[in-house]
């Protein structure tokens, strides 16, 4: 298969190493088009009011391999400006912090998964709890990998992707993958308010960063509460769902 391998946390990041390393173990071939920094946290967001530079950087056994000053979506936007060749599927990731449960609605790196399903593009994205270490990494790898070949030439539905988590745990004591749907816990985390040197007042994003951000308590059988004892969780994000059917009646008389 030919591979477009991207993220959210930058080309040189060890979890896009590790997913590279993986593709090529079994005998794929990768192209890699990459921030050029951290982009975490910019979902969708496309660039639309200054160029994109772009990079090529030396990658051993990668055909191609570009870092992008742009975000998660313009990488894989570009990517087939890049090279005359169609790729087979899009590995995002693998991401430093978990993309489980509302996550996914912030995240550069299930963003730029979903932009390439919108180019038509198989994709999947691919996280792991933070505090993970290069075996952890690789196995995952090695499963999404895995994965995205027993997908290959299987039609999801319009902009659905796959969405993988692991846990940062050892792999002797992962649990079994489990197909599970979002959990719908937000987060519980709050601003600081601080004073610059001048005097001016500023806000900084409190979380602990040990651990991931402070979540609500999870829902038995979502994919924050399977994640968090221990399995890796999939879940198929799909995308056009709507709530027409339960309050459509309440516009009724609203019109012109």
């Amino acid at each position: 298969m030919n591979f477009l391998v991207t993220n959210d946390d930058g080309i040189f990041s060890e979890g896009l190493r590790s997913l590279v390393d993986a593709a090529l173990r079994l005998g794929h071939r990768v192209t890699v088009v990459a921030p050029h920094s951290q982009c975490s946290a910019n979902s969708q967001h496309i660039t639309l009011t200054h160029p994109l530079l772009v990079h090529q950087v030396p990658w051993e056994g990668v055909e191609r391999a570009y870092s992008v000053e742009g975000t998660p979506a313009d990488c894989v936007r570009v990517a087939p400006s890049l090279t005359s060749e169609r790729f087979d599927y899009c590995l995002s990731g693998i991401n430093r912090g978990e993309n489980a449960g509302s996550a996914v609605y912030y995240s550069g790196t299930v963003a730029a998964a979903r932009e390439a399903a919108m180019m038509y593009i198989p994709a999947m994205a691919v996280s792991i709890r933070v505090g993970s270490d290069e075996s952890m990494r690789q196995k995952v790898a090695d499963i999404a990998v895995r994965a995205a070949e027993k997908f290959q030439g299987v039609e999801l539905p319009r902009f659905s992707i796959i969405n993988i988590n692991a846990p940062a745990i050892p792999v002797a004591e992962w649990k079994e993958m489990v197909v599970c749907p979002l959990s719908r816990a937000y987060y519980v985390d709050g601003y600081e308010k601080r004073q610059s040197p001048l005097g001016q007042t500023y806000l900084w994003l409190a979380a602990n960063d040990t651990s991931g951000v402070p979540m609500e308590m999870a829902e038995e059988g979502s994919d924050y509460a399977y994640l968090l004892s221990g399995h890796v969780t999939c879940t198929f994000l799909g995308a056009f769902v709507d709530h027409n059917a339960a309050f459509a009646d309440r516009m009724q008389g609203i019109g012109l």
